[in-house]
C-alpha cells in the first residue's frame, strides 16, 4: 500500500467550501465509529498523559476533540477540569449525548484554532492535547496562529501533546490536503521554550482496516 496516497475519504472537497460545514456534514452523515479518524485504542495518548503526572484538577484542553472517546476516558480516570474544543458543533453534540450527565463536568468550546475568539479567553492550561487538527493547517499564517495559541495558553511547566501525520503518512484526510511533520519540525514551531520529552512514530489503524502513519510528541514548557 502506498501510504503517500492514503486518504481518510475518497471524496475531495472544494477548497472554497466552508470548513465548519464540511466537518458538520461529516459527523452528520457517518456514524462516529465509522469515521476514518475514529480511535478506539487510546494507548498512545494515555501513555503520554500518564507521563505528565498531572493532578486530578489539572486543566486539560483537547483541541479538535470531535466525538473522541479520550474525553470519556479522562473523566473515568478522575480528571475534573477537561475542556473539549472543536470547530464542529455537531461533533461536540454527539460527544455530549454519549457522555450524558457526565458531560456536565466538561467545558465545551466551539472555536476555530486559526481564528480563535473563545479560546484566547481561557485561563492558563496544564496540558494541550491534539491528535486531530494541526495537520489540516497548510497555510503558514494558520500554523503560526495555532502555535502562538499553544505558547499563550500553556502554563510554565505545562505540557503539550501533539500527534499528527508524520512524513511517511497520508497526504489527504477527509478530502483535505494535510501538512506532515516530524518531531524536529514541531520543535522548531514551538521554539526554545518547549523541551521535547518523548517522540515516537505510530501506525494508526482506521475502521476500514487501512493504516496511517503518525508522529506522537510530548513537550514541556520550560519558561
Amino acid at each position: 500500500m502506498n501510504k503517500e496516497n492514503i486518504s481518510c475519504s475518497s471524496e475531495d472537497i472544494n477548497h472554497e467550501q466552508d470548513l465548519k460545514s464540511h466537518w458538520n456534514s461529516a459527523y452528520t452523515k457517518t456514524e462516529v465509529h465509522k469515521l476514518g479518524w475514529y480511535e478506539d485504542n487510546l494507548e498512545p495518548s494515555l501513555r503520554l498523559i500518564k507521563k505528565c503526572n498531572l493532578n486530578p484538577d489539572a486543566s486539560i484542553l483537547n483541541v479538535g476533540a470531535g466525538a473522541t472517546t479520550l474525553v470519556d476516558e479522562l473523566l473515568k480516570q478522575g480528571y475534573t477540569n477537561v475542556i473539549a474544543n472543536d470547530l464542529s458543533q455537531v461533533a461536540l453534540n454527539k460527544l455530549k449525548t454519549r457522555l450524558g450527565d457526565k458531560g456536565d463536568a466538561v467545558q465545551w468550546i466551539v472555536d476555530d484554532l486559526t481564528k480563535p475568539t473563545a479560546l484566547v479567553s481561557l485561563n492558563k492550561i496544564d496540558l494541550w492535547h491534539d491528535r486531530a487538527v494541526l495537520h489540516f493547517f497548510n497555510d503558514t499564517n494558520e500554523q503560526n496562529t495555532y502555535f502562538n495559541l499553544v505558547k499563550t495558553l500553556v502554563k510554565d511547566n505545562g505540557f503539550v501533546i501533539i500527534a499528527t501525520f508524520n512524513l511517511e503518512g497520508a497526504t489527504k484526510c477527509s478530502g483535505l490536503p494535510v501538512h506532515r511533520y516530524n518531531q524536529h519540525m514541531l520543535q522548531d514551531k514551538l521554539g526554545d521554550n518547549f523541551e521535547l520529552l518523548q517522540a515516537f512514530n505510530y501506525n494508526y489503524t482506521m475502521p476500514s482496516g487501512d493504516t496511517r502513519a503518525y508522529v506522537y510528541t510530548l513537550f514541556r514548557k520550560i519558561k
